[in-house]
């Protein structure tokens, strides 16, 4: 019995010092270095630091601003709070990581979150890898915050995201740079611009998931699709932009308010609606919809 207690008690010791491992990971990671002059208590802060720009690393963020203040909670000495700091930039703040580059007139960050959020009119542009790998990203919102432990970064508050030509609205819109995936949320809508003789293509559901490399959409929960006169209803919908295809599944109709013809899908079957013909048919088969590429980076 002695015996069993002992190694129940080595295994839970294991499993603590693995999660402390973990967690000096997690906050070495989140501290942030700000180069350049300091004003203010250096014991005790909090430092004021200036410069033509004031520049700051924190994991893969590269920061700049006019100025930046830095600061430890109520109580604690500023040399002994590291992982629980806080720096605030202002004026004309540039932040890079990778790929992408947001903007913002200030930054507010915590190394105990690890987020920097961005306000004042935030904005972020991602690129692709190559030219030939598609378009540009470029998002706007009324906030922005950075995760400084992945790449992803989410944006709230009258969101608008441009990509090519699809540019999409919502509350609240996920960005995923490891995956190029926009995941949004709160009345999202997702609208494809006229293109040649294809009439402008509108869709609309309760979560709108867009790659945007590959220019493929999965929205889910009561979708929409609105062209011309053509309107289609269903459950889900996949949508390949650069195959100008739509599947639609889940109760799926396609009506027709000028011809008035109405297109519903077999119980069985989905919807096929080609965007460049203007055509829809009912297939008698099960489509299943690609869900799992579409998931966020640690989603499960």
């Amino acid at each position: 019995m002695k015996q069993t207690n002992h190694k129940r008690a080595a295994f839970l010791a294991l499993l603590l010092g693995a999660a402390a491992l973990a967690q000096t990971a997690d906050t070495n990671k989140r501290l942030i270095t700000i180069q350049g002059g300091a004003r203010g208590d250096l014991r005790n802060g909090p430092l004021t630091f200036s410069g033509n720009p004031v520049k700051a690393t924190v994991s893969t963020l590269q920061i700049q601003a006019a100025q930046a203040v830095m600061a430890a909670p109520a109580g604690t000495p500023l040399i002994e709070a590291k992982g629980k700091r806080t720096a605030n930039f202002t004026g004309n703040v540039q932040v890079v990581r990778g790929r992408l580059s947001a903007s913002g007139s200030a930054l507010a960050y915590s190394e105990v979150t690890g987020q920097g959020v961005l306000s004042g009119g935030p904005s972020a542009t991602f690129v692709p890898a190559d030219k030939e790998d598609g378009d540009k990203v470029n998002i706007n919102a009324a906030q922005m915050s950075l995760d400084v432990d992945n790449n992803i970064s989410t944006s709230t508050g009258n969101v608008g995201l441009t990509n090519g030509n699809q540019t999409g609205k919502a509350d609240k819109l996920i960005f995923d740079e490891d995956k190029e995936l926009a995941q949004m949320t709160g009345s999202p809508s997702l609208t494809r611009a006229a293109r040649g003789n294809q009439k402008e293509l509108i869709i609309t559901g309760l979560e709108v998931r867009a790659l945007t490399k590959t220019k493929t959409l999965y929205v889910s929960g009561g979708v929409k699709l609105v062209q011309g006169t053509q309107t289609t209803t269903g459950n889900a919908v996949y949508y390949d932009d650069r195959k100008n295809v739509a599947y639609v599944v889940g109760n799926a109709v396609s009506v027709d308010s000028k011809s008035k013809v109405t297109v519903k899908a077999p119980a069985s079957g989905y919807l096929e609606q080609r965007t460049d013909l203007a055509r829809v048919r009912a297939l008698n088969s099960a489509y299943k919809i690609p869900v799992e590429q579409f998931k966020l980076s640690g989603e499960k």
